[in-house]
């Protein structure tokens, strides 16, 4: 079985290892995107054909969303981020005045799922999760924290900063059996890890993107609502392609046009389909093998530098293949900076206040790369 597929992307001389940020995409996604421009052109801009194709290519893509998270196509709202989902929920969710949000929270999570829910604050009780260094959270502090009057909970699938997995279908049995909805941000989780399903977590709602785990271009961003669960929302903006105007007000169509006002990103839904198309054919379950293969390696690398400190489980099955660790008397900011002159690309994220290096490797990445990067720290 072939485990190079570094030849399938557009390198030039830099090591990218930054994809839980955004991801490179393959030529076929680049291919497929400049052929849809050349196709659209051809049929001419707004007319019959061009709109038939553009349907044809949406409903292509929402039916290659629904089988990866087993939903129904119909409940694929296609946005421009993750962002926009979660502002879909925190901003229009309709809650009462005396009800409260549980979120995990804090300076640990992921500013796009955090702020949101801060301003949601505004208007309800806001309740944050006790968690510890790694972003985890123990099961008894989550059930302690809901209550009769929680009106959501809302929770990342995985850690943007420690690859930390969050048991959200254990979580989603509980809110279930108490019908509390239940929002999950799974920007770190779709394209890496095999078998995310929005039945088995039980969710309302989920929001991810295409330019991460995905492969897929910027400005693809994914809101799955669950088809029972969309009038429990009132939609944060409001157009000719998701509302009517009937005697004298405004009638929100069905979803997914109910929250899609102004979705223009044709070219972009083009490329996110093919790539996912290119990740099914070399499955799910291969691409979090190699991943984790790729993150296991530079763990155990990293672990023989002085002075290195590792963040996040050992165990394999409880993270993704982020890596994340910091240098005793090295600045991560510097270090960073440092690798990018050397044509080394990682990141720098917060684990509450302190600085660390966070590496993303993805299947395409190479044994060889993980050495050169190690080698690069070592030099100091």
């Amino acid at each position: 079985m072939n485990l190079d597929y570094s030849q399938d992307f557009p390198y030039k001389e830099r090591i990218y290892l930054n994809n839980a940020s955004t991801s490179r995409m393959p030529r076929s996604s680049i291919t497929a995107m400049s052929d849809f421009l050349v196709k659209y052109n051809e049929f001419g801009p707004d007319s019959e054909a061009s709109d038939n194709y553009v349907r044809e290519r949406l409903g292509n893509l929402r039916k290659e969303i629904s089988g990866l998270i087993k939903c129904r196509p119909e409940e694929v709202v296609l946005t421009q981020s993750v962002t926009d989902g979660i502002n879909f929920v925190a901003n229009g969710l309709k809650l009462n005045p005396n009800s409260n949000i549980v979120i995990r929270g804090s300076t640990h999570e992921h500013p796009a799922n955090h702020y949101p829910w801060v301003r949601a604050g505004q208007r309800v009780e806001l309740r944050s999760l006790e968690i510890n260094e790694t972003g985890y959270f123990e099961p008894e502090s989550f059930v302690n924290a809901i209550d009769e009057k929680t009106g959501l909970v809302a929770l990342s699938h995985a850690l943007f900063n420690t690859g930390v997995i969050i048991p959200v279908e254990k979580i989603g049995k509980i809110l279930s059996e108490k019908n509390i909805p239940y929002f999950v941000d799974a920007a770190q989780t779709i394209g890496c890890i095999e078998d995310v399903d929005v039945n088995k977590i039980n969710c309302n709602f989920m929001s991810f993107n295409g330019s991460k785990w995905l492969c897929g271009p910027m400005g693809m961003g994914i809101f799955f609502c669950r088809r029972d669960s969309s009038d429990l929302i009132e939609p944060i903006q409001v157009g000719g392609e998701s509302a009517i105007f009937h005697d004298d007000k405004i009638v929100h169509k069905e979803i997914p046009a109910r929250f899609q006002a102004g979705f223009r990103n044709w070219s972009g839904a083009a490329g996110l389909e093919a790539s996912i198309i290119y990740l099914k054919k070399i499955g799910i379950s291969s691409i979090r093998e190699r991943n984790i293969k790729l993150a296991n390696l530079l763990r155990q690398e990293i672990s023989k530098i002085n002075g290195a400190i590792l963040y996040g489980p050992e165990e394999e099955e409880k993270r993704t293949s982020i890596v994340s660790f910091s240098i005793q008397g090295q600045d991560s900011k510097t270090l960073v900076a440092r690798l990018e002159k050397e044509n080394i690309i990682l990141a720098v994220r917060d684990i509450f206040s302190k600085k660390i290096v966070r590496v993303s490797p993805h299947f395409f990445n190479t044994e060889s790369e993980i050495h050169t990067i190690v080698d690069a720290i070592k030099r100091g």
